[in-house]
C-alpha cells in the first residue's frame, strides 16, 4: 500500500515559465519557482539571491501570494500526544524498543506498559514483533522519544491488520476526508484506527478487512496522480 510516486520529465515544470509558477504544478528540490516580490516563501521554499527556489519534490500551492509546496512522500516525525502504531523491535531487562516508522526507534520502558511486569520478563508481555497502539509521551532534541501504553484505548494489536499510508494522507483523513473514512468504515463494516505516523489498524471480518486495504491502496495510489495535479 505504501508507495512513492517518481515526477516524470514530462509532467516537471523546470524553469518558471514567464506567467510565474502555477498552482498545483509539481516540483523537484532546486527548481526556480520565479523572483521573489509578488510571491512569499512558504514551506518548502526558500529565496536565494533574490530567486524563490523549491526545497522538497512536491506539489506547489499558491495562496494568497504565498508559495507552499505540499510534498509527494513525507517521513513521521514524532510529537508528544501522537497516537502511534508501533512495532516491538527489541527489548532489555525494563525496556521495550519500538519502531513508529520515526528517524529514530521510540523507548517503552516498563513503567509505562500495558502491565505490570517483573525484572527481566518483559517479553512475556510484549514479544518481538507483535504490534501495539500507543502515544508519543516526551521527544527529546535528537527525536528520538518515549512512548506509552497507559491511557484508554491504548492495547496490544492482537486481531485484524496493520498496514501503512503517508503520513500526509493522516491529515487529510482527519480534516477534508472525514465523510470518506466514514464512508469506508461503514462499506467495510470494520473498526478503522488511523494513527498518526502514516499507520492504519483495521479490525472486524476478513472480507471487510480486505475491502478496507483495497480502499486504502486506492486512496494512496490516487491521491497524488501527477496527471489530474494531485485531486482525488
Amino acid at each position: 500500500m505504501k508507495s512513492r510516486l517518481v515526477a516524470r520529465p514530462d509532467n516537471m515544470s523546470g524553469n518558471s515559465s514567464a506567467d510565474g509558477p502555477q498552482d498545483s504544478q509539481i516540483v523537484v528540490p532546486g527548481e526556480n519557482l520565479g523572483k521573489s516580490g509578488e510571491y512569499e516563501a512558504g514551506h518548502g521554499v526558500v529565496i536565494t539571491n533574490d530567486t524563490l527556489l523549491a526545497t522538497k519534490n512536491g506539489k506547489l500551492i499558491i495562496k494568497n501570494n504565498v508559495l507552499t509546496i505540499e510534498p509527494i512522500h513525507t517521513t513521521y516525525f514524532p510529537r508528544p500526544s501522537d497516537l502511534v502504531i508501533g512495532y516491538v523491535e527489541g527489548c532489555t531487562n525494563n525496556i521495550w524498543f519500538i519502531d513508529i516508522g520515526a528517524p529514530f526507534n521510540a523507548i517503552l520502558p516498563m513503567s509505562l506498559g500495558p502491565s505490570k511486569a517483573s525484572f527481566g520478563s518483559t517479553r512475556q508481555v510484549l514479544d518481538i514483533g507483535e504490534s501495539i497502539l500507543c502515544r508519543v509521551q516526551e521527544v527529546e532534541e535528537t527525536h528520538s522519544s518515549v512512548v506509552t501504553m497507559k491511557g484508554m484505548g491504548l492495547r496490544k494489536i492482537n486481531t485484524g491488520s496493520v498496514d501503512e499510508i503517508d503520513p500526509h494522507l493522516v491529515s487529510y483523513l482527519s480534516g477534508n476526508g472525514k465523510d470518506l473514512l466514514r464512508e469506508m468504515k461503514e462499506n467495510s463494516d470494520c473498526r478503522i484506527i488511523i494513527a498518526d505516523n502514516g499507520r492504519v489498524w483495521v479490525d472486524g471480518e476478513v472480507s471487510g478487512i480486505i475491502n478496507a486495504r483495497n480502499q486504502f491502496k486506492d486512496l494512496t495510489q490516487n491521491y497524488r496522480l501527477i496527471e489530474d495535479g494531485g485531486n482525488i
